[in-house]
């Protein structure tokens, strides 16, 4: 049977992430449990699981062939950091997803060995425990497949899978966590599940839009109470960006760079199905004022910005999704959508982490 962790009010600080709730001790709090008891009760997790779901998120299945436990969630953390996974030992899986730019990295686009920059934004990893496809076109269809990409990809890490094995089982702190968690040496496989294992933890939930939707009212103020109105009715953002992660999963042709003389055919090069040119994923919404910029090309900087994209009714291109369609909004309601977006979905348990101590060659 797969693993599945249920909804809980506090995120677990074993491996070094901050756990701010646990010190709140206001009447939000106490109303969402008491909802939670009373509506919809939760299956806590045993005391020895490595994992809690954040309040507001569903239950997380993790696959069957490859369970949690906290020492390989320990080893996938250490991978993550280190740079010895990339060619030239300067780029680690965190120069990208790096905590403190929201788990992406702040710039248009990504920035590989020897300063190679990519051509697109760099996606949040933000509850990407959740995802079914992975990367802006989908190409991969788990997070082990999408931990891999990246360390082979020349652009990016630069180092193909058998010389990363050769290279971590020369070190010796290594070779003994991987005895211990897979009772045998590195082998791609087990870099990739230790890998993935971590970014399964990289979760928010518990943000003031979720204790209002639980019925406490005054988790959000005025401004983004209109705001959430503005994002569930009247301009229908819900329509993609729908369900606790705030994303459909599914693929949509924005008109984003369409107009360019070679634009990026995002999904179209995975399905080759005429239906999928120019269409890419839709982006969770969890934490989004820390992702900046925005689109997949990261031509946004702000999401005032992205908001007045939407309001004129975005580009008029070949194939350009039905959803989208002009709808002017005031400049209040323009305002309010913006407050909502950033308070509202702005956690207090956003998943900080420390550095972890890393194994010496």
């Amino acid at each position: 049977m797969p693993q599945i962790y249920r909804s809980d009010l506090v995120h677990r600080s074993d491996l070094g992430f901050a756990c701010p709730c646990s010190s709140v001790a206001d009447s939000r709090v106490v109303v969402s449990l008491l909802l939670l008891l009373i509506v919809a009760p939760q299956l806590w997790a045993a005391h020895d699981d490595p994992l809690r779901i954040p309040f507001g998120l569903r239950a997380l299945t993790v696959p069957v062939d490859n369970p949690l436990s906290i020492d390989k969630l320990r080893l996938g953390k250490q991978l993550f950091f280190d740079q010895r996974l990339s060619h030239d030992h300067t780029v680690s899986c965190a120069t990208c997803h790096t905590p403190s730019q929201g788990w992406s990295n702040g710039q248009r686009v990504a920035t590989g060995i020897g300063g190679r920059a990519g051509t697109r934004h760099v996606p949040t990893l933000i509850n990407a425990g959740y995802q079914e496809r992975f990367f802006w076109d989908g190409r991969a269809d788990s997070l082990e497949a999408q931990v891999q990409s990246p360390i082979e990809n020349p652009i990016e890490m630069g180092l193909p899978m058998e010389q990363l094995v050769d290279r971590l089982n020369e070190i010796a702190g290594y070779r003994q966590q991987f005895q211990q968690v897979f009772d045998g040496k590195a082998t791609p496989e087990r870099i990739t599940q230790a890998l993935a294992s971590f970014v399964r933890t990289i979760l928010s939930g518990n943000a003031p839009y979720d204790h209002f939707r639980a019925g406490d009212l005054a988790a959000l103020s005025p401004a983004a109470q209109r705001g959430h109105d503005v994002f569930f009715f009247r301009a229908n953002c819900a329509a993609c960006h729908r369900g606790p992660n705030f994303t459909d999963g599914q693929f949509h042709n924005l008109g984003i760079g369409m107009d360019q003389p070679e634009p990026d055919l995002g999904r179209f090069v995975v399905t080759r199905n005429e239906l999928d040119r120019g269409a890419f994923k839709t982006p969770t919404l969890r934490e989004i004022a820390r992702t900046a910029p925005y689109m997949h090309d990261g031509r946004f900087k702000t999401l005032k910005d992205v908001v007045e994209h939407y309001s004129r009714g975005g580009f008029n291109t070949p194939n350009t999704d039905g959803l989208i369609n002009a709808l002017p909004l005031s400049e209040q309601e323009k305002a309010d959508l913006v407050t909502f977006l950033k308070v509202g979905l702005t956690s207090e348990s956003y998943p900080e982490v420390e550095l972890p101590v890393l194994p010496k060659d």
